[in-house]
């Protein structure tokens, strides 16, 4: 008799977790976070960039004439002129090679996780 009592009372315990809801805490989501990329000497430093989704990434031109940042389909600056700058917010999670239309030999990557 005691061992079914003891069986019946696990059997309750177990019945009564197993339909309670588990509690877990999510990880905080991080901040966006602001990068900048400078355009200088007919180069994009870095030429490559790692972000999150919901980051901003900051095109700076230092040089003396204008310059674009433009990845197909994904983001185009159009002019960015001397002394200027333009604000891209990474919403779309890839990996995208960009070009300065302008320059076609000034190249860079911007991979968004």
């Amino acid at each position: 008799m005691r061992n079914r009592f003891i069986v019946l009372a696990l059997a309750c315990v177990a019945a009564s977790t197993a339909f309670t809801p588990a509690v877990v805490a999510a990880a905080p989501a991080a901040k966006p976070v602001t990068h900048t990329v400078t355009i200088e000497g007919t180069q994009f430093a870095p030429a490559s960039l790692t972000v999150n989704r919901g980051d901003t990434v900051v095109w700076v031109n230092k040089d003396p004439f204008p310059h674009t940042a433009t990845a197909k389909g994904v983001f185009d600056s159009k002019i960015i002129a001397a002394g200027k700058s333009w604000r891209y917010k990474a919403t779309r999670a890839g990996e995208f090679q960009y070009v300065c239309t302008l320059h076609p030999t000034m190249k860079g990557t911007l991979a968004v996780h």
